[in-house]
């Protein structure tokens, strides 16, 4: 690109010009960046990688959405990309090593391409540690920022190239406290001016990161770019944080206390969902039972369902809940709704009422299946998953076989299971009778073992019977089949073609193969 257009389109005019209030400022910036990366006739791809939860993938939707609207088109390799961004976890260790394999790969990338952008968001930055390893390890990381102010990419992209372009700028942090940033550079940049240093100093300083981390942020910005993943599926944002404090959980430390959305603008996206042909909603939350937009989560469900029928979405689905805070007015709403799955994750991690005091989860094992089981008379029909955690500290074989007890009495249809992972920052971190590698192992398979038995025996008493289906994909071991998803979330391959993606179809269930059926449309 002409470096006197590059110059007009990230001006210092331009930066002055720019809108205070949010996301009006962050649209503006859109729309600039746009006319930089459209004024060439080479069409660049970007890549984005997200790891996680539902939330985050719902994060990754927006900055895909940004990311296409300023001019990119979706790529797949990494390697060749222009922009590759990661959207990081944190919730255990071994995804902090995946980023950091991914980004060792990136450096000959980098080295063939310098114009390449790559950027580090997510969970993960909210650490200082992390930041820090980045900035010292992985030099060629462009842009770094955490999960309170991922609304600002635009912003940041921006301040990005006018850095390379020769323009080191403050960034417009709202005054919030911070974990990280690049303010140093601006000093760097004012006092190497100011004392006549020019050439490798400052050329270095050109190419540092872009850094900024907020340690919290009370608002909430939501109306910006998205593109989602499936067109006629949608996660809707109904709540961030968590006030929990789970002993093993780094989450409300990085995602910080909860805060909900008024109930209007969730209904609003709603609509606008609809109109673009949306078929199956997510509402998202931390902890979705304890919404508190002036309204508590049972009524909102109500009112989504009603909307949902009205507006032509046929699945309602919700995630995550916590069991201290499930109601009975909560599963009163849901069996009253006919827009809501009959499917409900309810975390257990561990059937021993010492194990979950001490994971400070508020509540014990008696409540745990009383609970259970209400949803099931409720709603006969329900599928319930789980998360069960193995191995924390101090458990013992009598906590392991209680556990068990909770998985054989519940009959959880899937449950995703995962070995204690230390995390740094976390009250457990700190318990001193960390559990043996063997010994974890040894409860795991068996956890398995019981638990995958349990699911086959589950599954299979459904073949025969006929359920709808939204159809979401041309499989990928089989370009003759399609596959879809039951309201449990289990997979269905039929045959058919892609005429049928997007929508619910009723399907017999022919032959159930380990985790998933094959079937037949039979409307």
């Amino acid at each position: 690109m002409n470096s006197e257009i590059s110059k007009t389109l990230l001006s210092d005019e331009i930066l002055i010009s720019a809108p205070v209030n949010e996301p009006e400022r962050q649209h503006y910036f859109i729309e600039k960046l746009k006319e930089y990366f459209t004024s060439s006739n080479n069409k660049k791809k970007a890549c984005v990688a997200t790891f996680g939860c539902q939330m985050n993938a719902r994060d990754s939707e927006k900055l895909t959405g940004i990311l296409t609207d300023i001019g990119f088109d979706e790529g797949d390799k990494e390697e060749t990309a222009d922009f590759v961004i990661f959207n990081t976890c944190t919730i255990r260790e071994n995804a902090n090593e995946h980023l950091y394999g991914r980004l060792g790969r990136l450096k000959q990338s980098k080295k063939n391409n310098p114009d390449m952008i790559i950027a580090v968001c997510g969970c993960m930055m909210q650490e200082t540690d992390e930041v820090e390893k980045l900035r010292i390890k992985y030099p060629y990381v462009d842009i770094i920022f955490g999960t309170h102010n991922l609304y600002t990419f635009p912003e940041l992209i921006f301040t990005l190239l006018r850095k390379r372009f020769g323009s080191v700028d403050s960034i417009n942090d709202n005054g919030k406290e911070l974990i990280a940033s690049s303010a140093d550079d601006v000093i760097k940049y004012e006092k190497l001016l100011r004392y006549g240093s020019h050439g490798k100093d400052i050329e270095k300083l050109y190419r540092k990161p872009v850094v900024s981390v907020w340690k919290d942020n009370s608002d909430i910005v939501e109306d910006l770019p998205s593109k989602r993943k499936y067109s006629f599926k949608q996660g809707i944002n109904i709540m961030f944080g968590c006030d929990n404090f789970c002993s093993y959980c780094i989450v409300p430390y990085v995602r910080g206390r909860e805060k909900s959305r008024a109930p209007e603008e969730i209904y609003e996206e709603i609509r606008k969902a609809a109109a673009d042909g949306v078929k199956e909603i997510m509402l998202l939350g931390q902890n979705v039972n304890s919404y508190k937009g002036g309204i508590g989560f049972p009524e909102l469900l109500i009112n989504v369902d009603k909307l949902a029928a009205e507006t032509g979405i046929e699945r309602v689905r919700f995630m995550t809940s916590h069991p201290k805070d499930l109601s009975d007015s909560l599963i009163e709403a849901m069996a009253s709704c006919s827009r809501v799955c009959h499917q409900f994750h309810l975390p257990l991690q561990s059937g021993s009422d010492p194990v979950l005091k001490r994971m400070n989860r508020h509540y014990d094992k008696e409540t745990f299946l009383m609970r259970a089981e209400k949803l099931r008379a409720a709603m006969p029909d329900i599928s319930l998953s789980t998360d069960i955690i193995v191995g924390f500290p101090g458990e013992t074989e009598e906590d392991f076989l209680e556990t068990l007890d909770v998985v054989k009495k519940v009959r959880f249809d899937s449950a995703y299971t995962f070995i204690y992972s230390k995390r740094e920052g976390t009250p457990a971190a700190k318990y001193t009778d960390q559990i043996d590698e063997e010994t974890v192992k040894n409860r795991f398979d068996r956890l398995l073992e019981v638990q995958n038995a349990i699911v086959a025996e589950n599954l299979n008493k459904l073949v025969g019977q006929t359920f709808p289906v939204l159809f979401e994909s041309v499989s990928e071991y089989d370009d003759q089949l399609i596959s879809g998803k039951l309201e449990s979330g289990t997979t269905v391959h039929v045959p058919g073609d892609e005429s049928i993606i997007g929508a619910v179809r009723n399907v017999m269930l022919t032959e159930c193969r380990g985790f998933y059926f094959t079937g037949e449309i039979i409307d």
